[in-house]
């Protein structure tokens, strides 16, 4: 996928914008048998292994992976749209949590999504659209690029 030179093989946090159009139901490590409503999806995760942020962005874009974290389940299914990262090796994943967490128009569909080394509700928020820009502001305005045509 030519876009992802775009994003640095450095360490970093991101955040996957995630479109789920119709009702998805999927199995999701230890929660269980999951169900999604259509909506917009965003997912915080951090990449501070081998090829950075390049590397773990790709392989939430592809389809035919293993699936290892949660987050895999639903990208298997759903399109990742977006993405927006800040390449350091600062670990602010659970800051970025916080900041959907705090807006009272997102919600917490799925306790425990992606949250299972830390100490926060969930790292997979449903987020209305027209609050997007808002929290991408509130996070610094990270670099972001769109995955849509």
């Amino acid at each position: 996928m030519p876009i992802l030179s775009a994003i640095p093989d450095q360490a970093g946090t991101y955040v996957l914008l995630i479109r789920i159009i119709d009702r998805l139901e999927t199995h999701v490590g230890r929660l269980g048998v999951v169900q999604f409503a259509p909506g917009l999806y965003v997912y915080v995760g951090s990449a501070h292994g081998p090829g950075g942020l390049r590397a773990r962005i790709g392989r939430h874009n592809r389809k035919d992976k293993t699936v290892h974290w949660h987050i895999d389940a639903v990208t298997a299914a759903a399109p990742v749209i977006e993405v927006w990262w800040y390449a350091s090796p600062q670990r602010l994943e659970c800051r970025w949590a916080k900041t959907f967490a705090s807006n009272p128009a997102v919600t917490a569909p799925v306790p425990g999504f992606g949250a299972s080394d830390c100490a926060c509700q969930t790292h997979l928020f449903l987020v209305p659209g027209v609050e997007v820009r808002s929290i991408w502001e509130a996070l610094g305005r990270p670099a972001r690029v769109s995955f849509e045509s």
